[in-house]
């Protein structure tokens, strides 16, 4: 049946005028669908473009130090070769600067114009990611430093001195040859943070527990603590791993325990909270961490870094260790530092050749071979230090 245009009809008028299962209302579901598909599209798209805002965001916070590339590049002849038995370890050196330029660092005293590295931190990955070691090299080692390109272009000596003064001739680049020489370990990587930098990225993890004995108070540190246990953010947290007046004995080596303490409380806090796999609490922490740090051109991406991260997330805690190189008072300064040896140099070798390094609380091993009879023909020897998992209250 149709009506006088044509149209079938239905019992009670023209077809397609609403009724289920007709043309109109296949068009209308179309038309509904069709602006679905957009409002997804439209989420999706918006989605995609805060990511990738975000990571542009992220990766443009790093900062790249292509002088200390040059430098490098010029005396690579000098540097030592990658170890045949190290393949997939990685060598990377961590700097902690006390430069007092830059927003939020003049509190801590004058801008001299130069600046030294205030702790410097040697971190080996091991091949395979079953361990990372973190050794401190003490400040007032001393050691022999090459001649180093200055900023004003010019260059310094070659000269007896404290390790330190390396990164004040010529900054990272000076460092990492004056500790190549020192060690035959060959540096992949380096990461420099300063004092502001530091304070951000305890604060994205909501801070660090310790413990004090004693309550302190240090006005050089800008650090007042009460005694007990105690969670440190910012300003209390820097002024912690940097005090030497007030707490213990006041010795740099009291200092660097006390930092590898904090470290490994670090460590363990983001591993057990889940910062890596959690994008809600790792964006704050990527965040601080990008701004915090000037690295070489094979870490200045986001992508790089978060490949770092990635691999070393299946490092179990206890085997997240660290130490201090064995030294002891230089004989002809008692301010100054000195190697002993031939644990030292055991240190060292063992790093080169990515072999198992042993820490335990207490002095280290005198390095010297165990007597005759010993059921292992080369044990390892054991080094004093601590691992991530004991934390800052152990």
């Amino acid at each position: 049946m149709t009506d006088s245009a044509g149209t079938p009809a239905g019992p009670d008028g023209p077809a397609g005028d609403g009724e289920p299962g007709t043309r109109a209302d296949t068009r209308r579901k179309r038309h509904w669908l069709r602006w679905t598909a957009l409002g997804c599209s439209v989420i999706l798209l918006g989605a995609a473009g805060t990511g990738w805002w975000l990571y542009r965001k992220l990766d443009g916070n790093i900062t790249t130090d292509t002088t200390a590339e040059a430098e490098l590049r010029a005396f690579e002849k000098e540097r030592p070769s990658p170890s045949p038995g190290a393949l997939g370890a990685q060598n990377i050196l961590m700097i902690g600067s006390d430069t007092r330029a830059g927003s939020g660092n003049k509190k801590y005293g004058r801008d001299k114009g130069s600046e030294r590295s205030d702790t410097t931190i040697l971190l080996h990955l091991a091949a395979g990611r079953s361990s990372a070691t973190a050794v401190s090299v003490p400040r007032d080692l001393m050691v022999w430093i090459p001649s180093c390109r200055k900023p004003d272009g010019t260059r310094t000596r070659a000269q007896w001195a404290q390790f330190n003064w390396a990164f004040g001739f010529g900054g990272t680049a000076c460092t990492i040859r004056t500790l190549e020489g020192l060690t035959g370990i060959r540096i992949d990587h380096h990461m420099v943070v300063d004092f502001r930098g530091f304070k951000k990225m305890v604060d994205a993890v909501d801070g660090v527990e310790v413990c004090l004995r004693e309550p302190v108070n240090d006005p050089d540190a800008h650090l007042k603590l009460p005694a007990g246990r105690q969670t440190l953010r910012g300003e209390q947290a820097l002024g912690f791993v940097r005090a030497r007046k007030s707490i213990g004995n006041g010795s740099d080596t009291e200092r660097m325990d006390r930092q590898q303490q904090f470290l490994g409380a670090l460590v363990n806090k983001v591993q057990s909270n889940g910062v890596l796999l959690n994008p809600t609490k790792l964006y704050p922490v990527l965040d601080a961490a990008t701004k915090a740090i000037t690295t070489d051109p094979g870490l200045d991406s986001l992508r790089d870094l978060y490949d770092l991260a990635r691999s070393m997330r299946s490092v179990p805690t206890e085997k997240v260790q660290f130490l201090t190189v064995p030294r002891r008072p230089y004989t002809y300064d008692p301010n100054r530092d000195e190697l002993v040896q031939p644990a030292a140099n055991d240190l060292f070798k063992r790093l080169r050749e990515d072999r198992p390094v042993v820490v335990a609380p207490g002095p280290e091993d005198d390095g010297k071979p165990d007597e005759p009879g010993s059921q292992s023909p080369e044990p390892a020897p054991t080094f004093s230090g601590r691992n991530a998992a004991e934390g800052a209250c152990a």
